[in-house]
């Protein structure tokens, strides 16, 4: 049997990256890493934000919080300790705002030619590790391409409103099932974890599912 386990998340969501780590790790402790279902689910942090910005990211985290950019820094410097214990060398000196409805679009795209997985991945390892712009369209092509995915064919879904309804029906459900915050993951219909709890706390709810409907690892 398949365990089910939806994720909202938002590709520049800094604790989206290590729970997606951590769950991971859960599913491998566990011997469950083949039989999951992980669907990854479209949220946005905000909206609002420009497609590009020049600012640098303690320049907006400053802004949001009413702080320095010296008090962004220090704030960033926990993050980046909590990524390394999932093996993420976060470079927060690179990175940019980025509106990621599109990145959000082009993954579903994606998805539905077989590679949700691979590009999820992708995207989060672009703008966290490698700090490129996501919400430019071309960096989002040169992804793309990477998956051996077609740049024509991905410019086109770009250039129209494909894929937008399905981005829209995620973060509707959200709201439905009162997600505040990402990550935000659902096990089976039944169980919520929200944030990038502890490795341990994934393990417990993996293996509380498999106890209550008797999946074999």
């Amino acid at each position: 049997m398949i365990m089910k386990i939806e994720v909202w998340s938002d590709f520049v969501c800094p604790f989206c990256y290590i729970g997606k780590r951590r769950l991971e790790e859960a599913l491998e402790q566990t011997g469950f890493a083949s039989q999951a279902q992980v669907e990854f689910k479209s949220f946005e942090l905000d909206p609002n934000t420009p497609k590009q910005s020049d600012k640098t990211m303690y320049e907006v985290l400053a802004e949001k919080y009413g702080s320095t950019v010296e008090a962004a820094k220090t704030m960033t410097a926990g993050v980046v300790e909590q990524a390394k214990t999932v093996g993420l060398d976060y470079n927060f000196e690179k990175m940019k705002p980025a509106n990621t409805l599109d990145a959000h679009r082009l993954v579903k795209w994606a998805s539905a030619q077989g590679k949700a997985k691979e590009a999820n991945e992708l995207l989060l390892h672009a703008y966290f590790i490698e700090g490129k712009a996501i919400g430019n369209n071309d960096v989002l092509l040169d992804l793309m391409e990477s998956l051996d995915l077609s740049r024509e064919e991905a410019e086109k879904v770009l250039n129209s409103k494909e894929y937008l309804a399905d981005v829209r029906i995620d973060i509707a459900k959200a709201g439905q099932i009162g997600v505040r915050g990402v990550p935000f993951f659902v096990i089976n219909d039944k169980y919520a974890i929200s944030g990038a709890q502890p490795t341990e706390t994934f393990v417990g709810a993996l293996q509380k599912v498999v106890e209550e409907e008797g999946l074999q690892a």
